[in-house]
């Protein structure tokens, strides 16, 4: 397969002689990673290009308040303590819950984490008003802690949040917004741009050098907090290299020493090439997210129906070469929200055709609906080959897709804009392919059914307003036995499939190429992984 080889952009090729005199001389180990975003995501604080990008330059450079456990592969995650060592919900009133931070934690810069950090950041993302409010890193993290109403510095080490309503699910939003230092931007003029190649956080890397587009290189924090946590490599060299063939190929002729999602067909030459193929059980859904305002063409539930019987799964996981589970909805059969749905996500073309004929539509006489789609990136695997077929699929049903293919974040600013937007409607735009993270309540069902989060509030894209729903959510909210929640977000998970609220496609295993030079790499049963896993020979 040498046509797999093909030529290497000209900086990757330069690359590791590079790293060869900087290794002599520093005696450091490195690991090289090529990622799949066409860029370095935002190391301000608050990363963009979605959730893929909390590993690289988020939970790298930066700490939550509440972590997620990304470091066990033997079984899935769950919170645990990070900035704050421990946290309680008020036992008078259960909106307030209070966060006692982690005494001795420096940033990068040598500052102290103290409660008016936790405030000043808060305030950079939530308040427009405040000195420190950053547009592009509120925009990241605004719509995933859409229930925080106030917060206060209590005392040096003891922050409270106040939240809209009663909320027991609240702290599964919090590893999602980062902790940067104050002090830092004090120094750098309250620049923003001035600190995206100077960030300080407390996470267990720093950010050495910064070339965006090309490269992105952390070293090891030998001060970090969590001795637990200390990164097992001292420099890792992000390259965003989109195309997964190019990503195969640097990998292949030893640019790199860890890819993610290679390419189905390149997986036998990377086997036999002594490479190893890395995977695991993933909280992860591909899905068509549907619009279901007034207009669109996905209203009709024949219709969302049909879409979803239109799919041979088991035909796409064979494009993926295994790399891939065929979806029954939002989580796996196997998940405890699943619940008793009736309505069967299977491969039915004969049924999937009565219910488009009922709707009035044929392959003769299609229904037109456009969806916005990436041309790549993490967490959409193999995006165009994988739509591609799909839009064949639904065709032969009586439903002709067009599609409006873009850069990865910009896909994200039409998701957070929701259905109703002029950037979507406006242009005809009724449905959007995202890879959508599946690991906890709030992540997998309650933010996408909610009417109160409806876009812009918040994430449910498609405008889906049911107000039982709402009333089982209310009431997972303001109870705080796990049991409850589990039996009632079940219910909802039934509802949503039954409704066909959205096209679910396959569950990702999130499959990682690795060296031989790579001696250790935990990939977590989680979308995020934790990068001080890495060890090299």
């Amino acid at each position: 397969m040498n046509s797999v080889r093909k030529q290497l952009p000209r900086w990757l090729v330069a690359l590791p002689v590079a790293l060869l005199l900087q290794g002599a001389v520093q005696a450091e180990t490195v690991a090289r990673y090529g990622i799949s975003m066409a860029d370095i995501p935002l190391t301000t604080g608050q990363p963009d290009r979605g959730a893929g990008a909390y590993q690289f330059t988020g939970h790298t450079i930066y700490d939550p308040l509440v972590a997620w456990e990304a470091n066990i592969a033997t079984r899935p995650g769950k919170l645990v303590p990070g900035l704050a060592s421990s946290w309680k919900v008020d036992a008078k009133d259960n909106k307030k819950w209070l966060f006692t931070l982690r005494k001795g934690v420096k940033f990068h810069d040598g500052s102290e984490l103290k409660a008016d950090a936790v405030v000043w950041n808060l305030d950079k993302v939530l308040s427009d008003k405040s000195p420190q409010y950053d547009a592009k890193q509120s925009a990241q993290v605004r719509p995933r802690i859409p229930s925080i109403a106030s917060y206060r510095m209590v005392d040096e080490y003891t922050v409270e949040i106040t939240t809209k309503d009663v909320d027991s699910l609240f702290p599964y939003q919090l590893p999602w917004f980062l902790i940067s230092s104050p002090t830092q931007w004090e120094k750098l003029g309250h620049d923003w741009n001035k600190i995206a190649s100077q960030p300080s956080g407390t996470g267990p890397f720093k950010l050495d050098k910064l070339v965006p587009r090309q490269r992105a290189e952390l070293v090891k924090n030998v001060a970090y907090w969590d001795k637990a946590r200390m990164a097992k490599t001292d420099r890792i060299i992000l390259m965003p290299i989109p195309d997964a063939m190019t990503r195969a190929n640097a990998l292949l002729n030893g640019q790199v020493d860890i890819i993610e999602t290679p390419p189905p067909d390149v997986l036998p030459q990377l086997k036999s090439s002594g490479f190893k193929i890395v995977q695991n059980v993933t909280p992860h859904v591909w899905p068509y997210h549907f619009s279901t305002l007034p207009g669109s063409p996905w209203t009709d539930i024949r219709v969302r129906k049909a879409a979803n019987l239109a799919i041979d799964r088991d035909a796409i996981v064979k494009l993926l070469n295994g790399l891939a589970k065929p979806a029954k909805g939002q989580v796996d059969a196997t998940n405890p929200w699943f619940g008793k749905p009736s309505f069967d996500l299977k491969y039915d073309v004969k049924t999937a055709k009565e219910l488009m004929a009922q709707a009035g539509y044929s392959p003769a006489k299609p229904l037109k609906a456009k969806v916005i789609i990436a041309q790549g990136g993490s967490g959409q695997m193999l995006s165009l080959p994988m739509n591609e077929f799909i839009q064949q699929s639904l065709a032969e049903v009586g439903i002709q897709l067009e599609f409006e293919v873009v850069e990865l974040e910009n896909l994200y600013l039409h998701w957070r804009s929701g259905a109703k937007s002029d950037m979507n409607a406006g242009k005809g735009i009724t449905g959007i392919n995202l890879g959508y993270v599946t690991a906890d309540p709030f992540y997998a069902i309650t933010r996408f059914v909610d009417s109160r989060y409806i876009a812009p509030n918040g994430v449910n894209w498609g405008g889906y307003n049911n107000p039982k729903v709402d009333g089982a959510v209310d009431t997972i909210r303001k109870n705080f036995d796990p049991k409850i929640q589990d039996k009632l977000l079940a219910e909802i998970h039934q509802t949503m499939v039954d409704d066909a609220l959205m096209l679910w496609v396959v569950h990702d295993l999130n499959p990682h190429a690795i060296s031989p030079k790579v001696q250790e790499f935990v990939q977590a049963q989680h979308w995020f992984q934790d990068l001080t896993t890495i060890r090299m020979k």
